[in-house]
């Protein structure tokens, strides 16, 4: 039988390492510090970082970790009210307008404009999660969307609700995990930073990502663990256009495992360089680098 997890806001640092560590993130002590004070703090956590260092997989596995739904809310540019936060249910509407006619009836704004008819999307729903344990509200790659959506999240960052013109404001009784991902595409607005707290997640050490790939693929030798996880630090010093972060290289490590590779001087190495490269310079670049190693 699984034991019960203590609510997230008795978790100590260490408790948080702990828990995580058992879905396989494995924390750095500046990452669960963060995590902790975003806890106790009751604050959003911007997660900055470059791509694959695992900003977005540390929100999912939080979810896991506290058993409680993950909603994630992918960002992009043109991203909307409608499409984030809340929208009305308009075939509803008419259909209630329809059957209203055919009773005779005539129906005000105001009996239109119902929670009956309101459709929670991402951010309402994390908002009115009934708990017991917050929801995780992921919200992925902020700074792809537009300046004007970052202003929409204000209320919610600042204030854990949502105001419907309609309706009024809703208020969460139980409070959603909130955390925010960036790669700085561009550069974020003040008035978002001021309402979260901040952490720049690094590419770990060879050692540390060797810790976290041997938990992620567990069938891989030690010896391709250690040498693989070296090649990466050092293929990140290249002229890449997409340097390999944590993700690409646990998919490179899982592909020479099913290869069933257990050293960098095996010939089908060069064969998997697409599970670690994006794009054809890259490969290219790659390609050299084993090579000569």
């Amino acid at each position: 039988m699984t034991e019960a997890a203590p609510s997230a806001r008795d978790r100590s640092a260490q408790a948080l390492t702990d828990l995580l560590a058992r879905t396989g993130y494995l924390l750095d002590q500046g990452t669960a510090t963060a995590l902790y004070l975003a806890f106790t703090l009751g604050k959003p956590l911007l997660l900055e970082g470059e791509p694959g260092v695992g900003k977005t997989s540390l929100a999912k596995g939080l979810a896991e970790a506290l058993g409680t739904p993950l909603i994630r809310l992918q960002c992009y540019e043109g991203l909307t009210v409608a499409e984030s936060l809340y929208e009305w249910n308009y075939q509803r509407q008419l259909l209630a307008i329809r059957l209203a006619e055919s009773r005779g009836q005539a129906l005000a704004d105001a009996d239109l404009y119902t929670e009956e008819f309101l459709q929670a999307r991402a951010v309402l729903r994390a908002l009115r999660h009934p708990g017991p344990e917050p929801a995780v509200l992921l919200i992925d790659e902020i700074d792809r969307a537009d300046d004007e959506f970052e202003a929409l999240l204000l209320e919610v960052l600042g204030e854990q609700s949502v105001t419907v013109p309609e309706l009024g404001t809703f208020t969460a009784v139980v409070p959603p995990i909130v955390i925010l991902t960036s790669n700085r595409s561009r550069e974020l607005h003040e008035a978002l930073r001021r309402r979260c707290l901040y952490h720049w997640i690094e590419f770990p050490d060879p050692l540390r990502a060797a810790e976290i790939v041997r938990s992620r693929v567990p069938g891989a030798s030690e010896s391709l663990i250690a040498s693989t996880t070296e090649f990466v630090g050092r293929a990140r010093g290249l002229e890449l256009e997409k340097p390999p972060g944590l993700a690409e290289t646990i998919d490179w490590v899982s592909a020479l495992a099913a290869l069933g590779v257990a050293e960098l001087t095996d010939g089908r190495v060069l064969d998997s360089v697409s599970a670690l490269a994006k794009s054809p310079d890259d490969r290219r670049e790659l390609l050299q680098a084993l090579q000569t190693a």
